[in-house]
């Protein structure tokens, strides 16, 4: 929970409110971009944050538990730091985004927290605009870690771990329908020989025990 500072609230309960949105995202590839939806650059905490981004946010839902909380959010490709084709290759997939709110009279009074998540599904129109889902931290609870230990592979049909091209073909992940059908036994990302649950409860054999290994 955030304490609002005396200062904070008085701001926030007068008649006229000059609060604007500052949005700090982080791309995998370390870049880091810095914007405003105000009309003017604001240097917050001595951090500047550009104008341009055009940014209008949805509504921020934060839920309560583990589960994620989401958001959306829409705009023009108005700064050119954020290109249509680096939306399109995926770049900013996953980025990690920090949303605060300022208030542009009093930018020394520091930020808002309001938000911070990460960007999910990204998608841009023929007009040039974008459109955005925010998944909050809460979503890193959600995440694997590490590997499945199962006789299936693992691996997305046609992505780089699998290295066949898919081209409409589809594959059951299966150990037989790699090697007969796809030649792709180096590729599978299972444990194909991996005992199941019939082979535990099965218990040892009636007969042949010599006590070697299995």
């Amino acid at each position: 929970m955030y304490l609002l500072s005396d200062q904070w609230r008085d701001r926030l309960s007068g008649e006229a409110l000059t609060l604007c949105l500052c949005w700090r995202l982080v791309r995998r590839d370390g870049f880091e971009l810095r914007l405003t939806d105000h009309d003017r650059r604001l240097v917050v905490d001595q951090v500047g944050y550009e104008p341009g981004a055009s940014v209008n946010a949805g509504r921020f839902v934060q839920s309560i538990g583990l589960k994620p909380g989401r958001a959306a959010a829409a705009g023009a490709l108005s700064h050119a730091a954020i290109a249509a084709e680096d939306l399109k290759a995926g770049l900013w997939n996953g980025c990690r985004v920090n949303v605060c709110q300022v208030d542009w009279q009093r930018p020394d009074l520091g930020t808002l927290p309001i938000w911070s998540g990460y960007l999910s599904e990204i998608g841009v129109s023929g007009s040039g605009r974008f459109e955005a889902e925010l998944v909050s931290l809460k979503a890193d609870l959600e995440r694997p870690i590490g590997r499945v230990i199962q006789s299936q592979c693992d691996a997305l049909f046609g992505d780089e771990r699998c290295g066949v091209e898919a081209n409409g073909r589809s594959c059951d992940q299966r150990f037989e329908t790699c090697r007969d059908t796809y030649q792709n036994t180096a590729n599978f990302r299972g444990f194909p020989h991996l005992p199941g649950n019939d082979f535990i409860l099965s218990g040892p054999a009636t007969s042949g025990n010599d006590g070697g290994k299995r």
